[in-house]
């Protein structure tokens, strides 16, 4: 039986090296992509959208996102709106009585902040960590949500951790087990090269949601498994448990191509 001392030292072992992260990025970049190309909202409409997308699907935060700007035109007109009327159009994303003030409350601080202006695109010309420090201020957005504004609305490289991609990182040991969602967000930017932020979100999170699920994680058809060093426990707990680990997700089979581009709302699908 291992001692304490060798037990704290196993957890406290090496993890995945950039150079290591960079091959896992390659290797499910080849296996469900070809990515569709970056498309981008206005920087304060992508993080309204963000807001939408917590704790709901794609597609229901779509359908909000989309009924929204149907109802009101303009984030200005929903900023000035009346709560109910916003909360009536983004029914269809869940929590509307959670996100609608939210949604207002952080466009009123903006608005406050910004010379009464809700354009954002300024952000794009500061350094980043100033960048995300200044959405950091506003109610609710945390390092995920400044990461996607930042990254998929300014091109900036900005890490944006969500629940799929934090699990992935665990999982490989790319971030160790004392490291939390918020923490992951600066070890992660300091292995992945600027330019290869978004490949990298793409990525594992389409891994993370087709493949190294929360539950029922498909180990035996896991493209980066023998990197992996949890392959070997998750695939004895499975067989433990006796449930398949070859289940297809709603994403289709494995390797099937085309894989999916996040945050992307469907006012912008089929554009250039």
């Amino acid at each position: 039986m291992p001692t304490q001392a060798q037990t704290k030292k196993q957890r406290r072992s090496p993890t995945m090296s950039a150079a290591r992260v960079a091959r896992a990025v390659e290797l499910m970049a080849q296996e469900y992509g070809p990515f569709p190309a970056e498309r981008r909202l206005p920087p304060t409409e992508e993080m309204v959208f963000t807001i939408l997308s917590q704790h709901t699907s794609d597609v229901n935060s779509g359908r909000a996102f989309a009924r929204l700007m149907d109802r009101f035109g303009s984030l200005e007109a929903v900023a000035r709106g009346d709560i109910s009327d916003i909360e009536e159009a983004i029914a269809p994303g869940g929590l509307a009585k959670v996100k609608a003030p939210r949604i207002r409350e952080v466009l009123d601080k903006v608005l406050e902040l910004n010379g009464g202006s809700l354009d954002l695109s300024f952000l794009r010309e500061m350094p980043l960590a100033e960048a995300k420090a200044w959405l950091r201020q506003l109610p609710g957005i945390g390092p995920k949500s400044a990461g996607i504004v930042l990254n998929f609305s300014l091109g900036m490289p900005a890490m944006a951790i969500d629940t799929h991609i934090y699990r992935v990182c665990q999982r490989l040991r790319a971030i160790d087990a004392r490291t939390n969602a918020d923490k992951a967000h600066d070890v992660m930017e300091a292995k992945v090269p600027p330019e290869e932020v978004f490949n990298f979100h793409v990525a594992f999170i389409n891994h993370g949601r087709r493949v190294c699920r929360a539950q029922h994680p498909l180990c035996s058809e896991c493209v980066v498994g023998e990197m992996c060093p949890s392959r070997g426990k998750l695939m004895a707990k499975m067989a433990k448990t006796g449930k398949s680990s070859r289940i297809r997700t709603a994403s289709g089979p494995v390797g099937a191509g085309s894989g999916t581009l996040p945050h992307v709302p469907p006012v912008l699908i089929g554009t250039e």
